[in-house]
C-alpha cells in the first residue's frame, strides 16, 4: 500500500481527508498528466471514462475531479451511475486513456473512494500510484481546466451488450432469479441484462437514495437474499455489492456459496471444457482451506496472493491464466475481462450450472469448508507487524497446535483501520480459542507502542 493508494484505490469517509475537494483536485491533475504519457505512444483517445455509485457524496467528489483531470488537458466523459467493471470494459471497447471510478465499493454509504483503470481494464500497477503519489506531494496548485467535459449514459449500453454476449440465452431463458443490487450501482443495470436474457427476476435491494447502499443488502449481508430464493422456489439467487464487482450466491435452498464456492466450481467447468489454461486457478491466502484442497484433488493447481484482486489479476497476467479471486466475490473470468466482474462471474457461473442439468445446491455439497473464524481489531495506526517484537514468532507457536492441519493468517485491511486475525484447521473449538489468543497477543505488544 502507498501513502494515499490502498488495496483498492483511495478511500475515506467523503469530505474527511484525503477525500476533500483540494486534494481531488489535484489527484485529478497529477494523474492523468502521468497517464496521458502512455496515451501518445499508444494511440489512444485523450479522454477519461468516469462513473460512480449511488452514494449522495459522489456528484461533489466528480466536480472536483473533472476539473483536475480537465486541467492536465484530458477530456472526461461521464457515464453516470455504472458499476465498476463497467467502466473497465468501456474504457477497453472505446481506447479511452484510463477509466475511474468514484465508489467505496462494499463499504457503508458514508464513505467514497476513487480507483484508476489502465486503458487495457486493469488496476494501476503500484509503480504508476506510487509516482502519482509523489507527483500529488510536490503540488502547489492545479492549473485552470483546458479540457472538455461530457454526459455520455448511453455508453454503458456497450457494457449491457458485452454481458449479453457471454453467454447462451437460450440456455439462461425462463430461469427463475432473485437479484440482490445492494442499492447500489447495478440497481438498473443488472435488471436490464439479466431480463434482457429471459430470465424470470425476483429484485431486491434496488431502490437507492443516496444513503442506503450496501445497508443491510447486498454482497456483505446476503441472508435475505438466501431467504428470498427459497421462498420464492428460485433456482439461485446473487447479491453484488455497491459498485458490482462482486457477486455472492444463494442455492435453491437457500444457502450461501461464497467466491471460493463459485470459483471451484467455475475452474473445474472450464477444465472440463478445456478452457483452464495451466491448469490453474488464483486465490488469495484468506480462501479456504477446504476449497484448495478440494480444487487439488481434482487436477486444478491453486496459486495464492496476497489480498486484493489487482493481485490476483497481476497473478493471472503473469501466467495467462484463466480464473482467479476472492473468497469475498471479487472474481475474475480473464477471458472476458482484468478486473473483477459480479455480473459476468453471476452470469458465468449460472450458465455453468446450467450446462450441467444439476441444481445450485449440487455444487455447494462438493466439498466442506474447514471451520474458520474471520477476526477484525480496530485500529488507529497500522505498525509493521514484524516491528511488533516477538508477535510473529508467538502466532506462529499458536499455529503449531493445530499440527500441520490448520493455519493463522494475520494482516491489515488494506481498505479500512482494521487488523484482520483469520484462524483455519479442523477442530472449531480450538480454531476459536486461537484466535481469541492471537487478539490478545497483539493487543499486548501494541499496547507497549502506546
Amino acid at each position: 500500500m502507498g501513502k494515499y493508494f490502498g488495496t483498492d484505490g483511495i478511500r475515506a469517509v467523503a469530505g474527511t481527508f484525503p477525500l476533500t475537494d483540494e486534494f481531488i483536485e489535484k489527484l485529478g491533475w497529477c494523474a492523468l498528466d502521468e497517464l496521458k504519457k502512455s496515451a501518445q505512444a499508444r494511440g489512444l483517445k485523450n479522454q477519461v471514462i468516469i462513473a460512480q455509485d449511488s452514494r449522495a457524496s459522489g456528484p461533489a467528489i466528480l466536480a472536483a475531479l473533472q476539473k483536475g483531470i480537465r486541467a492536465a488537458g484530458v477530456n472526461v466523459v461521464s457515464i453516470g451511475v455504472a458499476p465498476t467493471p463497467a467502466v473497465a470494459n468501456i474504457v477497453r471497447q472505446t481506447g479511452s486513456l484510463c477509466g475511474i471510478v468514484i465508489s467505496a465499493s462494499h463499504n457503508p454509504a458514508e464513505f467514497n473512494g476513487i480507483k484508476f483503470f489502465t486503458n487495457h481494464g486493469s488496476k494501476l500497477p503500484e509503480t504508476m500510484e506510487a509516482a502519482i503519489e509523489t507527483r500529488i506531494d510536490g503540488c502547489s496548485a492545479v492549473p485552470a481546466p483546458r479540457a472538455d467535459y461530457c454526459e455520455d449514459l448511453s455508453l454503458v449500453e456497450l457494457y449491457k451488450n458485452f454481458l449479453k454476449s457471454t453467454v447462451d440465452a437460450a440456455l439462461l431463458k425462463g430461469t427463475k432469479i432473485v437479484l440482490d443490487c445492494a442499492n447500489g450501482a447495478s440497481s438498473q443495470i443488472a435488471v436490464d441484462v439479466f431480463s434482457a436474457l429471459g430470465m424470470e427476476l425476483t429484485v431486491t435491494g434496488a431502490k437507492p437514495d443516496g444513503t442506503n447502499i450496501n445497508r443491510g443488502v447486498g454482497a456483505l449481508h446476503t441472508q435475505f437474499m438466501q431467504d428470498l430464493t427459497k421462498r420464492e422456489g428460485a433456482f439461485a439467487g446473487f447479491s453484488f455489492d455497491g459498485d458490482a464487482d462482486r457477486v455472492i450466491a444463494s442455492d435453491e435452498q437457500g444457502r450461501q456459496l461464497d467466491g471460493d464456492n463459485i470459483i471451484a466450481s467455475s475452474a473445474l467447468c472450464l477444465k472440463q471444457e478445456g478452457r483452464l489454461h495451466a491448469g490453474k486457478a488464483v486465490l488469495t491466502i484468506m480462501a479456504n482451506l477446504g476449497c484448495i484442497n478440494y480444487l487439488k484433488e481434482h487436477g486444478v493447481d491453486v496459486v495464492l496472493t496476497k489480498v486484493g484482486d489487482k493481485y490476483v489479476s497481476e497473478a493471472m497476467e503473469k501466467e495467462d491464466l484463466s480464473i482467479g479471486g476472492e473468497t469475498s466475490g471479487h472474481i475474475i473470468f480473464r477471458e472476458f475481462s482484468n478486473t473483477g466482474d459480479g455480473l459476468l462471474s453471476a452470469l458465468q457461473f449460472l450458465q455453468c450450472v446450467k450446462k450441467s442439468g444439476k441444481p445450485m445446491s449440487w455444487f455447494l455439497d462438493q466439498w466442506k469448508k474447514y471451520p474458520s473464524l474471520l477476526r477484525a481489531v480496530q485500529v488507529s495506526s497500522k505498525p509493521a507487524l514484524e516491528t511488533l517484537d516477538g508477535f510473529l514468532p508467538g502466532v506462529a507457536e499458536l499455529e503449531k497446535q493445530m499440527n500441520g492441519r490448520g493455519r493463522v493468517i494475520v494482516r491489515y485491511s488494506g481498505t479500512e483501520p482494521k487488523f484482520r486475525i483469520l484462524v483455519e484447521g479442523e477442530d472449531s473449538a480450538l480454531v476459536s480459542h486461537i484466535a481469541g489468543e492471537v487478539e490478545k497477543l497483539y493487543r499486548a505488544k501494541t499496547e507497549v507502542l502506546a
